[in-house]
C-alpha cells in the first residue's frame, strides 16, 4: 500500500521554440512506487524528468516534492541520471564521487556503499574514461544513490547498453526498489518498463496518453471499472463470485479484473440480479491497450 505522495506533477508544460515538448502535464507518483514514464524520442520524457530535478525550467505548471516546493534541501532526498553520465574523464571514480559528494553538500561516508552496490568497488581507482558503456551507466546510478536518496530519478538507463549490461543495470535498480525506494524510470523499451515498473504513464509528442498500473496495462484479461450507489454491497457480492479475480476501491470507483471467459456485462447482469443498478461502467483495459498499442506502432 502507498502511503505518502512523493511526487505531484500539475499542468506542466513546456516548449523549444515551436516545439512543444511538455503539454498540460499531471501526474502523481506515491512512496514505493516504481513509476515508468513510456515513450518514443521525442515524447517528452527527458524533459520532463529535467525540470522536476531542477535542470530546467517550466514554462506553466508546478510540481511539489514531499508535499512541499522543490528546494535545495531535496537534493539529498532524491538522486537523478538524467541522460547520458558526466564525470570527469581523467578523475578516478572514487574522486569523481567525491566531487558529487561536495556538491550535494555530504560527507564521504557514502561512497564506498554506494560502489559495492553497483559493483564498482573493485574499480574505485580506475580513470572513468577506461570504463565501459555499462561501467559509465552503473558509476551514473551510483552517484544517484549518494546520501542514501530516497527516490531515484533515472532516465533512460539502459540506453545503448548489450544485454548483458541491460540485465546488470536492472538488477540494480530492482534491488533499490526492494530496499523501499521509490523509482522514476523513464524509457522507450517496453520490456523494460514490464520488468522493472508497478505503474506507467504514456507519452507522446508531450502529451499524457494513458496512465495506471502495469498489471492494468499488460494484463491478457479485461480490467472493469463501475459505480453505483450502493458500492460497497456490490463490491461484497463481487467479492464472492466467479466473475472477477480481483476487486478494488478507487477514488468512488469499483475496479475489477474479470475472470477467464467473463465479459462486460455479467457484472451488470449479476447486479440487476442483485436489485443493483449500475451507473457506470466502462472497460478501461481496452482503452488503455488501445492507446498502448498506438504508441508502439508510431
Amino acid at each position: 500500500m502507498y502511503m505518502n505522495t512523493i511526487l505531484e506533477i500539475q499542468h506542466l508544460s513546456k516548449s523549444y521554440r515551436s516545439v512543444k515538448a511538455v503539454k498540460n502535464l499531471s501526474l502523481t507518483i506515491e512512496q514505493g512506487q516504481a513509476y515508468g514514464l513510456l515513450g518514443p524520442n521525442g515524447s517528452g520524457k527527458t524533459t520532463t524528468l529535467s525540470i522536476v530535478s531542477g535542470i530546467l525550467h517550466q514554462d506553466t505548471g508546478t510540481y511539489n516534492w514531499f508535499g512541499e516546493s522543490p528546494s535545495p534541501a531535496q537534493r539529498t532526498r532524491v538522486g537523478s541520471l538524467i541522460e547520458t553520465p558526466h564525470f570527469y574523464p581523467y578523475l578516478s571514480l572514487e574522486k569523481n564521487l567525491k566531487i558529487i559528494c561536495k556538491i550535494k553538500k555530504i560527507g564521504y561516508y557514502d561512497i564506498e556503499r554506494v560502489l559495492n552496490e553497483t559493483r564498482l568497488y573493485e574499480r574505485r581507482n580506475s580513470r572513468f574514461r577506461t570504463l565501459s558503456l555499462g561501467m559509465k551507466q552503473r558509476l551514473g546510478i551510483a552517484a544517484a544513490l549518494l546520501g542514501d536518496s530516497q527516490v531515484l530519478v533515472l532516465d533512460e538507463p539502459t540506453n545503448g547498453l548489450d544485454p548483458e549490461g541491460i540485465a546488470e543495470v536492472r538488477e540494480m535498480v530492482l534491488a533499490q526498489v526492494e530496499n523501499g525506494k521509490t523509482l522514476i524510470l523513464a524509457s522507450h523499451i517496453l520490456s523494460e518498463v514490464e520488468k522493472i515498473c508497478t505503474h506507467v504513464a504514456i507519452l507522446k509528442n508531450g502529451d499524457l496518453l494513458a496512465s495506471g498500473s502495469v498489471k492494468e496495462l499488460l494484463t491478457d484479461q479485461e480490467i472493469v471499472e463501475f459505480s453505483c450507489s450502493e458500492n460497497e454491497k456490490l463490491l461484497q457480492l463481487l467479492s464472492n463470485s466467479k466473475i472477477i479475480s480481483e476487486i478494488k476501491k478507487e477514488n468512488g470507483l469499483l475496479i475489477a479484473t474479470l475472470s477467464p471467459d467473463k465479459k462486460i456485462g455479467d457484472i451488470n447482469n449479476f447486479a440487476c440480479k442483485n436489485g443493483i443498478i449500475i451507473e457506470h461502467l466502462i472497460s478501461r483495459k481496452k482503452s488503455l491497450e488501445s492507446q498502448f498499442l498506438e504508441l508502439v506502432k508510431a
